[in-house]
């Protein structure tokens, strides 16, 4: 799997985010838990659902409430910090800030999610938008199927039912 590069940015997670909430018509305090999470989740760079993450959390030491996991969750998004997933009925989250636009293999066995970035990808999207005088402003593109690992053991599978 290829890690895909970071993009620089103007301010930090925690510097974005504390300037979103100082801006909405009802200013909203930087708190510290608020903080901690920011800092948890752009240490770190993997998918995480809600509970995830309240769990990851609180193991390790974190003083965080579920309700502010999800409440936070909800402005990192609208921050434009964090993009949502929605896989089936489960809502994940990951980097939107300071990462490139990707998109993602996702194994229905195990699932394993696998960024990725491909030229090509890019260029039809564009070559479309085009055609239907349509500006895009990102996207989300999600392939389902199985990762090479439960791909491998399906396969042995079979071989040994043939024994």
């Amino acid at each position: 799997m290829s890690v895909l590069p970071t993009v620089a940015v103007s301010q930090s997670p925690e510097e974005k985010f504390r300037e979103y909430l100082a801006s909405r018509p009802k200013p909203q305090r930087f708190t510290g838990q608020r903080r901690d999470m920011v800092r948890y989740i752009f240490t770190k760079h993997n998918h995480f659902d809600a509970d995830q993450l309240f769990d990851e959390m609180r193991a390790d030491g974190y003083q965080v409430s579920r309700p502010t996991i999800y409440r936070t969750l909800k402005q990192l998004v609208a921050a434009g910090l964090l993009r949502p997933l929605e896989l089936g009925t489960r809502k994940y989250y990951e980097h939107d800030y300071g990462y490139p636009q990707h998109d993602h293999l996702v194994c229905v066995q195990c699932h394993k999610m696998i960024e990725f970035q491909h030229p090509d990808m890019e260029n039809l999207l564009r070559n479309v938008c085009l055609d239907h005088q349509f500006q895009m402003q990102g996207h989300s593109f999600l392939i389902r199927g199985l990762c090479a690992e439960c791909n491998r053991a399906k396969t042995t599978k079979r071989r040994l039912d043939l024994v």
